[in-house]
């Protein structure tokens, strides 16, 4: 352990860790980025297939992004974001509205992903109070949802990882059974299902619908649940019986936004549009906290009266609207606007997950391989037939996440998922390299001669 790690355990007290794992494994202290490439104060290289923690959308120290940042440091750093505005979050909002799905037109800017969702729950009911609505106070939410870690997202969140602790707290949440594609109990299959599973989602707004003031749903893919991936009809269908039952479907894009999963939005493969969008994480490249949910025009005006009627929405973040972040977020649309670095992208992503599945379909212990965009998840499973789980308590994913790292790739695992989660600009030669380190770390600790490991 060097002298920076030493410092850092005195004093940090890092997320989502148990600080005694850092008695074995120290932490990696980063002293600069470039690319899909992070090096640390000893100068290793990493390479962040990850997109550290999914925002680093087009790569660490893009100089574009940074030049814009620098510019905009030196002329307006923050202002007051209420009776005040700014021409980078005007142009921001004005870029977003062109290619965000049909509808979607009024902007709110917090400062992250889980305050969006907070915000978007609010709005969605106090919406319905000021519409004649007032019997609709619940939400709904899938199972395995992961929506973020203040009270609110983390009620209508679903992993026992995060919640379970706290339910005694949080909010009473109508909870509908969510697509499991690997474990279809229909036997189905994710690419020509009629999502048979959708039942549920019919049966749970029968009984709740008319109490019910939202839906929050992770489109397309549920990212902590372990990247499980449904289809696109689940949308097309969860709409339908949205209007059916005058429910808001708040859409959580912080993680699938901005060309994650082949399209700049996952609701695009739906060809429907939610009525709040929430998003994050790529919104600004990785550079700066910030987020926005984003409704439509019929929601923006039931909150537009006189003052003294009390319908304004009272909610408010001291860095909404950062300059900072919205320079980010615009040089970020620049990089995309012409659609080349999606393009490239999109087919680099049959080449990934083509050589995902040569180099692990065959090992015992790979339950399922599935992916959207450039995002590829390898489920691990102690027999392939039963498709029975490791038990959690092995850690088998944070095993392998440990060999990875000493080879300089960063596979940080979601219990017995490994995944790649890379920015956009990835290129194929590192496609083979990661791929490679990957497959030698899961033999080490599951080696393929081995049937079943138990």
């Amino acid at each position: 352990m060097n002298n920076w790690a030493e410092k850092d355990l005195k004093y940090i007290w890092h997320p989502c860790s148990q600080m005694k794992d850092y008695e074995t494994l120290s932490p990696i202290v980063i002293e600069k980025g470039e690319g899909i490439y992070l090096y640390d104060t000893d100068g290793k290289k990493y390479y962040d297939v990850i997109s550290s923690w999914w925002c680093n959308l087009l790569g660490h120290c893009n100089p574009h992004i940074s030049d814009a940042i620098k510019k905009q440091a030196d002329t307006l750093e923050h202002v007051i974001f209420a009776n005040f505005s700014h021409k980078q979050a005007i142009r921001l909002c004005e870029r977003l509205m062109k290619i965000l799905p049909k509808g979607l037109c009024k902007f709110n800017f917090t400062d992250n992903g889980s305050s969006a969702i907070e915000a978007s729950m609010k709005v969605s009911f106090q919406y319905h109070q000021q519409t004649g609505y007032p019997k609709k106070t619940k939400f709904m939410a899938l199972t395995e949802a992961y929506h973020g870690e203040t009270i609110g997202a983390l009620s209508v969140g679903d992993c026992d990882l995060y919640t379970k602790l706290y339910k005694p707290i949080l909010m009473d949440i109508v909870r509908v059974q969510g697509p499991d594609c690997f474990r279809c109990p229909y036997g189905k299959n994710r690419d020509n299902c009629n999502c048979e599973c959708f039942e549920h989602a019919e049966k749970t707004f029968e009984k709740h619908g008319d109490e019910t003031t939202a839906i929050l749903v992770e489109p397309l893919l549920q990212g902590s649940a372990g990247m499980k991936i449904y289809p696109p009809l689940y949308l097309k269908k969860l709409r339908q019986l949205c209007d059916k039952y005058n429910v808001n479907l708040i859409a959580d894009e912080i993680a699938t936004g901005f060309g994650r999963t082949g399209k700049m939005f996952a609701f695009d493969h739906a060809g429907v549009s939610p009525d709040i969008m929430c998003l994050s994480k790529g919104l600004t490249g990785g550079y700066m906290p910030m987020a926005l949910f984003v409704t439509t025009q019929k929601i923006y005006d039931a909150f537009y009266d006189e003052y003294n009627t009390g319908k304004a929405f009272m909610h408010s973040h001291t860095y909404s609207g950062n300059p900072l972040a919205c320079s980010a977020a615009n040089a970020v649309l620049d990089l995309l606007e012409d659609g080349s670095i999606l393009a490239q992208a999109q087919e680099n992503a049959i080449y990934f997950n083509k050589i995902i599945k040569e180099k692990f379909l065959s090992h015992p212990n790979v339950g399922e391989i599935r992916h959207i965009g450039l995002i590829n998840a390898i489920e691990l499973v102690q027999d392939k037939q039963s498709k029975k789980p490791f038990d959690g308590s092995l850690r088998t994913g944070y095993q392998i996440y440990k060999k990875a790292l000493m080879e300089g790739v960063i596979l940080r695992p979601l219990g017995n998922v490994i995944y790649f989660n890379p920015p956009l600009i990835m290129k194929k030669s590192d496609m083979d390299y990661v791929t490679d380190i990957a497959r030698k770390c899961l033999d080490s600790i599951l080696p393929a001669t081995n049937k079943c490991v138990k």
